[in-house]
């Protein structure tokens, strides 16, 4: 049997690809792998049976036989673990790959996050406007900091691989702002990795979930 991950029956980021879900769908795409997918409503998303996969009620989940497992992080480093091209063979490489697994979600996602949640909740309140620059300005840092690291290279540590995948997933979610054009390298980075036949296969599979959710509301 396919694994069997879960994804918004209805996404809010309307069809751009942003939900974790992507993370999941790419990852079995750049290794070929067959993949099953249980949509979940929001109020699904908390009832007793998500909840016992996903103890803080999000997307995606993973199933296959008795494992179920949650974080797309944890999900995408699982695929990369049991199928070959998205994680090194070397091990000294390999271990590099993981370490940028972990920057991807733990040093740059945060910060992003951060504006995303300040304008979503805290958008009507004064001290808003205030907040802004500060948080533009921790992201202009580890952008910095990620621009300087990768110069001129093709990927972060030598060829493709899940430590990437993590990462465009992440800098997607600048896409369009000033923020992100600050850093041509960077903009051609995430250019260069959505060009990839996996990702646009990913991509068309979690946009045409949107687009036949949308024509049935």
């Amino acid at each position: 049997m396919n694994p069997t991950i879960t994804a918004f029956a209805l996404s809010p980021d309307e069809g751009q690809g942003q939900a974790r879900d992507m993370r999941v769908r790419w990852a079995f795409e750049e290794v070929d792998q067959p993949y099953d997918v249980r949509l979940v409503s929001f109020a699904e998303m908390k009832d007793p049976a998500h909840l016992a996969l996903h103890p803080f009620g999000q997307i995606p989940t993973y199933e296959e036989d008795d494992l179920a497992l949650f974080e797309s992080g944890a999900i995408v480093f699982h695929i990369a673990e049991r199928h070959p091209g998205l994680l090194p063979t070397d091990a000294d490489a390999r271990a590099r790959a993981v370490g940028w697994m972990f920057a991807a979600l733990n040093t740059i996602e945060p910060t992003i996050l951060e504006a995303e949640a300040a304008e979503y909740l805290e958008g009507d309140k004064p001290w808003y406007v205030q907040r802004v620059p500060l948080i533009e300005a921790r992201i202009r840092t580890r952008l910095g900091e990620l621009s300087a690291r990768l110069g001129d290279a093709e990927w972060l540590d030598g060829n493709f691989s899940a430590a990437d995948l993590l990462m465009v997933t992440v800098l997607r979610r600048l896409e369009g702002s000033e923020i992100l054009r600050e850093h041509a390298n960077l903009t051609a980075y995430v250019e260069r990795a959505t060009r990839r036949p996996a990702y646009q296969r990913a991509f068309a599979t979690q946009l045409a979930v949107f687009e036949a959710a949308s024509r049935a509301v």
